[in-house]
């Protein structure tokens, strides 16, 4: 045992490590920039384009300056773009941001004396010509795929120009769109700019971006997409993917309650995607984006109740055609208003701006690209092979890489929660959840679910069978804390929510499927001995890609980064405390921990039957060395051995020589293997064995 002085050491069972305060991520939306605002005052009005490589562009009317302003978030720290707050002559209630595709040039337009407009060359703003000196509220721009800046706009009933050697010439006729409240527009790579605005239901409209004056505007599809509410923030929004798949979001009408659709163009008509008027009430403020690859996302402000435009995303199960909240059920503390949705493909982000009196922008991770069918097969048999599994995490459907390990068994590739498999040591997109020993995915785990020093009644997971979204941690060695008198005989191995007792927690690797559980102690120590890891960069560098998460205690996250934790199971766990893995930058060895902090959880399956004999364990002093081995292995035991078979990992017994306790697998390929030890007394053992 360690002699340990800090109490809070003391509790996590270990006697050295940094403790650094982390981030939150992962699965949860973050402040970009960890900032709370962006906007030094009141905002309203907020646009949001990413380049792409990943920065991120914001214009909103900034009630401060009391005139448009444009920020750039770099990866690291927003700015303002230009070098200050307000950039326009006056105010700017109505504006538009594009970016063109080498992300070089950036153009803002506003509402001004005219319909105003500037570019910024990556040092200064230039103002360019007006699009029109007539009065404009509703506009919006998009930049075509040769670079030409287009601008739609309110005035004349509707009209789209592009900029061309300094001037401004219209795009199609004028007037074609009986106005354009709540416009919209975006230019697919087949050179086809689109159109949306509500005007007597949704409509959208398409012309080729070297349409003339005359060449008329044609509706979508020939009709309008559906009724839309128009009038007050009943806003619509469009978005298209890399394959030019076109999609819009709106409020649908009072006689279905004003709730958010979705609808996509299959290049005759519009078809529904999803189920339709899915949200929770009526809403205001819809915004939408959809990824490369064709995932729509939505956001929208709910208008009614006690719910009042705080605003909820929304994401399509592409397995169950239905949608579902994304990240919790509220993104927003208060009222939202003025939401923009944009997807940041180049770091696999979600990323929101919205007004909560100031511009808020947030993020949160996307899941990983599925868009390669998982057929949820196990790895093959060798080591480092590599399968998958899809199933319902926390009310989403997930697919996960499985990996063969070199203990012959199967692992999960990454921790519970996280959206994709590490590629580093402090790969925060492989951080996932933080788990309570004994608890289930019920919304404590999320790395921003709310600390609280009220421990459930009873404090066990009888107490919490519902679920709570709440992380039971009052603080070092409170009478509070969550299970705190739990005794050696509990259990966290429950199949269902149903299973939860005073002695049995649910087992969160059971939402995989009844063959998926927690690891036990034993079969930790085994993969650290045949993964070879003893510190966080062999950790890294094993088959399971362990990463660096850190852990949850009752005053927030530790040590991203810098030091791994993971649970164990139900192998008899200390009074008050559950095992886990510990590995730091120099040591890795299992340890315990209060089982009210929060730690990694990473799943193991159960190994199917070998088809050999039944094995009677035996207490003989037995060796085999080396291993792994190149091909000749040692049998060192202190009694007589009869014979040896080896076995692959499917049952299979290979055709091996054994003579002078020496075993011969030169011909066996590179795995794992089971060497069955029969020996003169009439027990067996078995060993695992890896032949490089």
């Amino acid at each position: 045992m360690y002699t340990i002085a800090h109490p809070l050491l003391k509790k996590l069972g270990i006697g050295f490590g940094l403790l650094v305060l982390g981030n939150l991520h992962a699965q949860q939306w973050e402040n970009v920039g960890g900032v709370s605002t962006v906007s030094a005052g009141g905002s309203s009005f907020n646009n949001l384009v990413i380049d792409n490589v990943g920065n991120y562009y914001l214009s909103y009317y900034d009630v401060a300056a009391e005139k448009g302003s444009v920020q750039k978030f770099n990866g690291t720290s927003w700015s303002y773009v230009g070098g200050s707050a307000g950039i326009t002559t006056s105010y700017a209630t109505y504006n538009s941001l594009s970016i063109d595709n080498s992300g070089a040039n950036l153009y803002y337009t506003n509402q001004g004396t005219g319909f105003e407009a500037r570019h910024f060359d990556g040092s200064s703003w230039t103002v360019l010509p007006k699009v029109s000196t007539s009065t404009t509220n509703y506009q919006a721009s998009a930049v075509s795929p040769s670079n030409v800046l287009f601008a739609y706009g309110s005035y004349g009933s509707g009209t789209v120009k592009r900029y061309v050697n300094g001037a401004w010439e219209q795009v199609g006729n004028a007037g074609f769109s009986s106005g354009a409240e709540f416009a919209e527009m975006v230019i697919g790579t087949n050179n086809t700019v689109y159109t949306a605005n509500v005007s007597g239901g949704l409509r959208v409209y398409q012309n080729s971006v070297n349409a003339t004056s005359s060449d008329a505007w044609t509706l979508v599809g020939g009709s309008i997409v559906d009724g839309a509410s128009s009038g007050e923030n009943y806003s619509s929004d469009l978005a298209i993917d890399a394959n030019n798949n076109l999609y819009v979001a709106y409020v649908s009408t009072t006689s279905v309650a004003k709730k958010v659709n979705v609808k996509k163009f299959d290049g005759t008509s519009w078809t529904q995607v999803g189920n339709a008027d899915f949200s929770n009430g009526k809403t205001q403020y819809v915004a939408l984006a959809v990824t490369a690859a064709g995932v729509p996302y939505v956001v929208a402000s709910r208008w009614e109740d006690d719910n009042f435009l705080r605003n909820t995303a929304y994401k399509l199960d592409t397995t169950t055609q239905n949608w579902e909240t994304f990240g919790g059920d509220f993104i927003s503390d208060g009222e939202a208003t003025y939401n923009d949705l944009a997807v940041d493909n180049t770091n696999n982000y979600l990323v929101l701006a919205y007004s909560e009196d100031n511009t808020i922008v947030k993020r949160i991770a996307l899941p990983a690209d599925n868009s390669q069918a998982c057929n949820n097969a196990d790895p093959g048999n060798n080591p480092g092979d590599i399968g998958c599994v899809t199933f319902q995490y926390a009310g989403q459907s997930v697919t996960y890489n499985t990996v063969r390990g070199n203990d012959g068994k199967v692992w999960l590739q990454q921790n519970l929660g996280s959206t994709k498999v590490a590629e580093s040591l402090t790969d925060e997109n492989a951080y996932g959840d933080f788990f309570q020993w004994g608890r289930w995915a019920d919304g404590h785990q999320k790395r921003n679910s709310p600390l609280t020093g009220t421990a459930p009644s009873p404090n066990n997971p009888e107490g919490i069978a519902n679920g709570s979204p709440s992380f039971y941690s009052a603080g070092y060695n409170s009478a509070s804390n969550w299970w705190k008198d739990g005794e050696t005989t509990d259990k966290w191995d429950g199949e269902t929510v149903s299973a939860a007792s005073s002695t049995t927690g649910v087992d969160p690797c059971k939402a995989i499927g009844t063959n998926w559980r927690l690891p036990i102690v034993d079969e930790v120590q085994n993969i650290l001995t045949t993964e070879n890891i003893s510190d966080l960069t062999s950790a890294f560098a094993s088959n399971l890609k362990f990463v660096a998460a850190g852990y949850k205690d009752y005053s927030g996250i530790y040590s991203p980064g810098g030091l791994l934790y993971l649970w164990t199971g139900s192998s008899s766990p200390y009074t008050g405390s559950g095992q886990h893995l510990y590995v730091s930058a120099n040591i890795a060895m299992t340890n315990s921990m209060g089982r009210d902090g929060g730690q990694s959880v990473r799943c193991i399956k159960e190994a199917a039957a070998l088809g050999t004999s039944d094995i009677i364990k035996s207490k003989a002093n037995v060796g085999i060395y080396p291993n792994p081995t190149k091909g000749i292995l040692y049998i060192k035991a202190d009694t007589l051995v009869d014979s040896v078979n080896v076995y692959n990992v499917t049952g299979q017994k290979l055709n091996v020589s054994f003579s002078n306790n020496q075993v011969n697998l030169e011909s066996a390929p590179k795995g794992l293997y089971i060497v069955e030890i029969k020996l003169k007394s009439g027990n067996t053992i078995t060993k695992k064995i890896i032949k490089n």
